[in-house]
């Protein structure tokens, strides 16, 4: 079935309200790229593609603000902005090829959450269609702004299922004048877990605090557990990390950049590798992530050890249910994220938590007829 591609905000509203009216369910998508974290939507008869949105609708450097149609990729917005000096510092996997859209309604982020904060920090406004064939506007092009609920929120991470996002208003952060990362190796994880919360307790910051298992440090160039700190400032800020880390390996430039492509793309890399295989997101506490890495064993593995989250890859995607299921009777929260090309049966988010309620009645709100993007959200909305 070849997808419809509006060209504008206007056409894509036009479409979604002609498709509902019909009684038609939708498959709405970007460049495609997340779409293995959750089924396809085989009973959609129009599938609605934003690739054709891709204008910068306005940019104000010197305001740190730009909006955007959700169908630019997200590493030609990159390039757009670092060419006067500014970033969106979200690192999402995917990120040569996934579009703005598809980063904000799967709430994809990388490394750097810790210091520049999530997708839902980056988004000032939003514009999106909804399946009455309506244009909504929320929020605005200004970092604080107060009126009213901000229904951009509900849209990031929906994956979709509520409305059709079309333009979405980023603040900016300054690209820093030096970077430097400073990686330290440790046999044991509970040696590097403690080195972790000396680092979190120090007056020192760094922007990511990634913390790979040996399995995971084997994909990404890097042995044992590693302690992987990436650090940003001026010369003087850089040499004060050097002074307070003399036995790390330091890596700038190519190299250093090389490395964070490398842990950003690393679930990405393994299903390439693995078409029968997934991961696993676990949130849990900055605590929690030492038991979440040791309950992954000897699978590769990641943690943004500075925010909880822990990401693992598995050979064998009905594995990765199986481990989700036994996480939640443990009372962890996790979800299967990503699966491989060969597909999966098996159950990815067994334990919904006590707000899904809310959610399906979220969903009703905005899509009363369920037509939207059916069960991408892991298979429960």
């Amino acid at each position: 079935m070849k997808p419809l591609e509006p060209s504008t905000p206007e056409e894509l509203a036009e479409m979604l309200g002609e498709a509902a009216r019909a009684g038609s369910a939708v498959d709405l998508y970007g460049a495609g790229t997340k779409r293995r974290m959750a089924p396809p939507a085989g009973d959609a008869a129009v599938r609605i593609s934003t690739s054709a949105l891709r204008r910068i609708v306005d940019y104000e450097p010197r305001d740190l603000t730009i909006s955007v149609e959700t169908g630019l990729s997200f590493a030609e917005l990159s390039g757009r902005l670092a060419a006067d000096g500014l970033m969106l510092p979200l690192d999402p996997p995917f990120f040569e090829s996934a579009t703005v859209g598809g980063v904000v309604a799967t709430a994809t982020c990388g490394p750097r959450r810790r210091r520049y904060g999530a997708v839902r920090d980056a988004v000032i406004g939003m514009k999106f269609a909804t399946v009455e064939g309506k244009l909504v506007e929320t929020g605005g092009m200004v970092v604080k702004n107060a009126a009213g609920f901000d229904m951009a929120k509900l849209m990031i991470g929906s994956m979709g299922t509520l409305a059709a996002i079309a333009v979405v208003n980023f603040r900016l952060a300054p690209i820093p004048p030096q970077t430097a990362t400073f990686v330290e190796r440790f046999d044991a994880l509970e040696e590097v877990c403690r080195r972790r919360d000396e680092v979190l307790r120090g007056a020192l910051q760094p922007a990511a605090v990634d913390l790979l298992n040996p399995a995971g440090a084997a994909r990404v160039g890097l042995k044992d557990f590693s302690l992987a700190l990436q650090v940003e400032g001026n010369a003087g800020v850089i040499r004060r990390y050097r002074e307070a880390f003399p036995g790390a390996e330091v890596l700038e430039g190519g190299e250093e950049r090389a490395l964070w492509e490398r842990v950003r793309e690393l679930v990405p890399a393994f299903l390439e590798e693995h078409p029968a295989g997934g991961s696993v997101r676990v949130s849990t506490t900055i605590q929690g992530a030492g038991a979440a890495l040791e309950r992954l064993g000897d699978r590769p593995a990641v943690a943004r050890a500075g925010s909880g989250v822990v990401y693992g890859c598995f050979q064998d995607c009905e594995e990765a249910c199986r481990w989700v299921r036994e996480a939640a009777e443990a009372g962890i929260r996790a979800v299967v994220e990503f699966i491989g090309s060969d597909g999966c049966t098996g159950e990815r988010w067994p334990a919904a938590g006590s707000d899904f309620t809310l959610m399906e009645r979220i969903k009703r709100m905005f899509d009363p007829e369920g037509r939207l993007n059916r069960g991408k959200l892991y298979g429960r909305i």
